[in-house]
């Protein structure tokens, strides 16, 4: 399924912490553009988008979140054994990826964003999905997910088509009690509403 971000680390040494798009940011509501290229200028973006991820502590990344309006995201979503056992994730690139099934069943539990530090709100997403997207020799894959890894997935994908995980949450209530934190986070980073 491609290269590993370790393999990338080997291949390409000079790695950047890449800066963060904020809510309030307009390339966060853009619909993302297909890659055409694969090519090293590619391989480095997915290997700075994982040392950007792992930078700020998250377990996705996507190509809006670091100023790229391109339909990449990368994911290392750690397996939750029981409160003491974590055991490391996976390394994941997506590149022009499409969700093929949803199952039926969902869940509902917090989510939060790296792009909208600080807030959280209760999204409900499938339990499992079917995934189809390119890796970065331009080979396509289909794989299922489930639980966790499947909702970190679904809000990535969100990113490339411009919705975010606070355009999801269905109770007025929580979404109103989020919006003070939204404008001062618009504050901060000095976007206009």
């Amino acid at each position: 399924m491609g290269l590993s971000f370790l393999v990338l680390s080997l291949l390409f040494k000079a790695f950047m912490i890449l800066q963060l798009a904020y809510y309030g940011d307009p390339i966060l509501r853009k619909k993302t553009e297909t890659i055409k290229e694969f090519n090293s200028d590619l391989r480095q973006l997915a290997a700075n988008m994982l040392e950007t991820m792992y930078a700020e502590k998250g377990i996705g990344l996507a190509g809006p979140q670091v100023h790229q309006s391109i339909a990449i995201f990368v994911t290392c979503v750690p397996t939750y054994m029981n409160d003491e056992t974590t055991l490391p994730g996976v390394e994941r690139i997506f590149i022009n990826p499409k969700i093929l099934s949803y199952s039926e069943d969902s869940d509902t539990l917090p989510e939060g964003c790296l792009s909208i530090p600080k807030v959280s709100g209760l999204v409900t997403r499938p339990l499992k999905i079917v995934v189809q997207a390119m890796d970065l020799d331009a080979k396509t894959f289909t794989e299922e997910f489930v639980g966790y890894e499947a909702r970190c997935i679904l809000h990535e994908n969100d990113h490339l088509n411009g919705k975010l995980f606070i355009d999801r949450i269905a109770n007025r209530s929580d979404r109103q009690d989020i919006e003070s934190k939204l404008r001062e986070i618009k504050r901060k980073y000095s976007f206009k509403s």
